[in-house]
C-alpha cells in the first residue's frame, strides 16, 4: 500500500515561488544592480558613447546567442558559430565591392548553407550535435583561411558596405537596432508560432514529439540553418564594423553565446527557454566586461584581454551550478 503524499506546506510553496522567481527574473535583477553600481561608481558609465559602444560591440554576440538559444532549447548545441561568423566576415569583405546588399545576402546565405549541413547531419544521419558542429568548426575555419589567403581581407569603403557596422540614426547604431529587432522577432516566433512550440516540444522530449507526429527532422534542420544564418549576419557586422574580414576571429564566441543563453535561464537539457532573457544575458555579460574595463581605466585592477576568457569560463560554470541547484530545489516538494 502506498502512503498518501502530504500536501505542501506554506513554507514549501513560498520557497517554490522564490526559486521560480529567481530562475525567471534573477538575470534581470543582476543586470539592474550592475548598472546601478556602474552609475554610482563611474562618471561616464551612462554616457551615450558608452551605451552605444556596449551595444555595438555585443551585437555580434547577441545575434549568435539568439540562434544558439533556439538550438539549446531543442536540446542541441552549436560549437561552429564562431568559425562560421569568421567565414562569413571573409565572404562579406570579398563581396563588399558589389555593395552592402550583395555582401549581406551572399555572406548570410553561405553561412546558412553551413548551418543547413549541420542540421542535415544531425537530423537525418543522427550524429550527435557536439560532434557534428565541432567538425564544422574546423571546416568553417579552414574555409575562411583558404578564402582569405591566411590574412585579413580589407572591405570596400566606397559602395556603402561599412554603413551597416559604422552608421547610426539619431545616435543609435544600425547594428543595435538590428539586434533588438532580431530578438523581438525571435521572441514572437518562439512564443506564438507553431514552429516555436515544436522547438520547445522537441527539447522536452524528442521521441514523444516524433510519436505525436511533429516534423522533428525538419524542425531541427531549420533551427541549425537559422543558427548558421545568424552567425553569418554577425560575421557581416564584424567585417562592416572593423572594415575587414577576419578569418582568425570568432575564437570562443560559441562559449560566449552559450553563456548568455544559460545565464538567461535556458536549460542546457532543452525544453525550456526565453528569448527575452537571452538578450538580458547578453547585456549582462557585456556590462560585466564594461565594468572591468572601467576598473582597468581607474587602475584598480589590471586585467589583460586573456583574463576575459578566464572570467567568462568561470562565470559560465558558476551559472550552470546555480541553475542546477535551482532546478533541483524547484523539483523538491
Amino acid at each position: 500500500m502506498s502512503l498518501a503524499q502530504s500536501p505542501p506546506t506554506g513554507a514549501s510553496v513560498r520557497n517554490a515561488r522564490l526559486v521560480s522567481a529567481l530562475q525567471r527574473y534573477g538575470v534581470l535583477i543582476a543586470l539592474g544592480l550592475l548598472i546601478l553600481f556602474g552609475t554610482l561608481r563611474y562618471e561616464n558609465f551612462l554616457s551615450p558613447y558608452n551605451i552605444t559602444t556596449v551595444l555595438s560591440y555585443n551585437s555580434m554576440f547577441g545575434l549568435i546567442a539568439l540562434g544558439m538559444a533556439f538550438v539549446i532549447i531543442t536540446g542541441g548545441i552549436d560549437l561552429s558559430v564562431g568559425s562560421v561568423a569568421a567565414f562569413a566576415s571573409v565572404v562579406a569583405a570579398l563581396l563588399s565591392p558589389h555593395g552592402l546588399w550583395v555582401a549581406l545576402i551572399g555572406a548570410v546565405g553561405a553561412a546558412a548553407v553551413l548551418g543547413l549541413i549541420n542540421g542535415a547531419i544531425i537530423a537525418y544521419l543522427k550524429i550527435l550535435p557536439f560532434i557534428t558542429t565541432l567538425a564544422m568548426l574546423l571546416a568553417a575555419r579552414g574555409l575562411a583561411l583558404i578564402l582569405a589567403g591566411n590574412q585579413s581581407v580589407s572591405a570596400d569603403y566606397d559602395h556603402g558596405f561599412t554603413t551597416l557596422g559604422q552608421g547610426s540614426i539619431s545616435g543609435v547604431p544600425y547594428i543595435a537596432i538590428l539586434l533588438f529587432v532580431a530578438f523581438a522577432i525571435g521572441a514572437v516566433v518562439l512564443r506564438y508560432t507553431r514552429f516555436g512550440r515544436r522547438v520547445l516540444a522537441i527539447g522536452g522530449n524528442e521521441e514523444a514529439s516524433r510519436l505525436m507526429g511533429l516534423p522533428v527532422e525538419r524542425t531541427l534542420l531549420t533551427v541549425y540553418t537559422l543558427s548558421g544564418a545568424l552567425a553569418g549576419l554577425a560575421g557581416v557586422i564584424l567585417a562592416s564594423q572593423f572594415g575587414a574580414g577576419q578569418p582568425t576571429e570568432g575564437l570562443g564566441w560559441e562559449l560566449t553565446a552559450i553563456a548568455a543563453v544559460v545565464v538567461g535561464g535556458t536549460l542546457l537539457t532543452g525544453g525550456m527557454g526565453s528569448i527575452g532573457s537571452t538578450l538580458v544575458g547578453v547585456l549582462l555579460l557585456g556590462v560585466i566586461f564594461n565594468v572591468l574595463n572601467f576598473e582597468n581605466g581607474r587602475g584598480t585592477i589590471s586585467l589583460t584581454v586573456y583574463w576575459q576568457s578566464v572570467i567568462r569560463g568561470a562565470f559560465l560554470l558558476l551559472v550552470v551550478i546555480l541553475q542546477n541547484r535551482l532546478t533541483r530545489a524547484r523539483a523538491e516538494p
